[in-house]
């Protein structure tokens, strides 16, 4: 499947089917592709938690509006951000470049999120998005269907999960085959309403 069919034909998709199980190496290779996505300075924000475990699907469904996706999906995720990625060792980010560029990029994490929190945390919610989407787009080539997610008490949730310090939930992203299609796509906006140039 090509880019362009992956994005027409990527849906939210509410009803999985709760019986289909997805194989090892298909979540490895989608997990592979959303490792991926690009991060602002390379910093990998992103820390994914695969939840399998059927009681804590339902603890976090409970939590969650009753969302039947996050116990009837094959594999939910959820994406989260390290906040505090950026201080956490940053050469490692750039191991692999050339010493100057190396020294430079971490020069660079340092002066642009030192004493800026609110940058450190957009730039992880980013940068958790940017991975979400990735993985969609993944499993819509591998011929899985996905839901992106909130509605969720999410400080319930960093519980359910032991949510380390200094980490958020951005999201969750279910995973798996319908059960049934899904509505016509509620209406997008005009593309002279949401596209501007230079200025609004």
């Amino acid at each position: 499947m090509d880019v362009r069919t992956a994005i027409e034909t990527r849906r939210a998709i509410k009803q999985f089917d709760p019986g289909h199980v997805m194989a090892e190496h298909e979540i490895d290779a989608l997990m592979s592709l959303a490792l991926l996505a690009p991060t602002a300075f390379n910093i990998q924000h992103w820390r994914f938690v695969l939840v399998r475990n059927p009681e804590l699907r339902e603890a976090i469904r409970a939590v969650s509006w009753m969302q039947p996706q996050i116990t009837e999906a094959s594999l939910l995720v959820v994406i989260c951000a390290d906040v505090n990625a950026w201080e956490k060792e940053p050469d490692r980010y750039w191991r692999n470049a050339s010493d100057d560029v190396r020294e430079g990029m971490v020069a660079a994490i340092d002066g642009y999120y030192r004493g800026r929190p609110q940058t450190q945390r957009d730039e992880a919610m980013r940068s958790c998005g940017i991975a979400a989407q990735t993985l969609m787009l993944a499993a819509q080539e591998m011929g899985y269907d996905s839901c992106p997610m909130d509605l969720s008490d999410f400080d319930e949730v960093a519980k359910l999960i032991r949510l380390p310090e200094g980490h958020v939930i951005t999201m969750f992203v279910a995973l798996g085959k319908r059960a049934r299609e899904p509505w016509p796509r509620g209406g997008q906006l005009p593309v002279d309403e949401v596209v501007l140039v230079d200025r609004f």
